[in-house]
């Protein structure tokens, strides 16, 4: 069965986020080897397979799993509870840093580098058996703050930090379109992406956040991931180190 299917491209914004950074973080080993970014829509009739293999792929230690809700298929029956169309540009962006033009649903992004079918299981785990993190990302709480450490490694490219939030688990009885009638359980929702700042690779990088500014009221809210990603000519290019942290 083939994946549903959307086109074109739009260019998204990022918020800003206080944040402190200091050079010379010391290395800390991290397990994480892999993030996979599930693109899916509420409104897609053969995304709840990839759903269902996110949320056993987030049982797992060393994936870094999320789930970005898009907005484009809303239009045909049910508009998808935590889509936002920042997360579509995100989808537009990787695709259009591949050099094409295509995107679809469900579509899981490994380490920022490969595109594959979400609900093609084995193809999902043939993308995780060669991925590798090159950096371990360290989240360790120091009182009321949230310190965020990430070595140095001349041998990569400097990279961006970001900060990604998310429901652990949603709960969601679809009422229309093609999956109306379902009761769907969601893991790893997205809610909003902010950028903390820059990882040189001399240099290291190390963030500490007030941990009070982390959490809003959404219920069940009670997660993030730190992102080091590479950006090339304004596009997402690969993930270099990920970790994640429960409240």
């Amino acid at each position: 069965m083939l994946p549903h299917l959307a086109l074109g491209f739009i260019t998204g914004s990022v918020m800003s986020f206080a944040f402190v950074v200091a050079p010379g973080a010391e290395s800390m080993p991290g397990q994480s080897r892999a993030v996979v970014e599930l693109f899916t829509s509420q409104g897609c009739s053969q995304c709840p397979p990839a759903d269902a293999l996110l949320t056993s792929l987030a049982e797992r230690g060393d994936v870094v799993a999320l789930a970005y809700h898009v907005d484009y298929w809303d239009y045909i029956g049910w508009e998808d509870t935590f889509a936002h169309k920042g997360f579509s540009d995100r989808q537009r962006a990787y695709a259009k840093s591949w050099g094409s033009s295509r995107i679809y649903t469900p579509q899981m992004v490994v380490n920022g580098s490969e595109g594959v079918v979400g609900s093609r299981r084995e193809e999902v785990q043939d993308a995780l058996a060669s991925a590798q993190l090159p950096l371990a990302v360290s989240l360790t709480r120091q009182g009321d703050m949230l310190k965020v450490e990430v070595p140095a490694d001349e041998m990569l490219d400097d990279a961006q930090i970001w900060l990604v939030r998310y429901l652990d688990r949603a709960d969601v009885a679809i009422a229309a379109g093609e999956n109306a009638g379902k009761n769907m359980v969601y893991t790893k929702v997205v809610t909003d992406k902010q950028i903390l700042g820059m990882w040189e690779a001399r240099t290291g990088a190390e963030i500490k956040l007030p941990l009070a500014g982390l959490t809003n009221s959404e219920p069940g809210n009670n997660g993030l991931a730190v992102l080091v990603q590479n950006e090339r000519n304004g596009l997402p290019g690969p993930i270099l180190g990920a970790a994640t942290y429960r409240f």
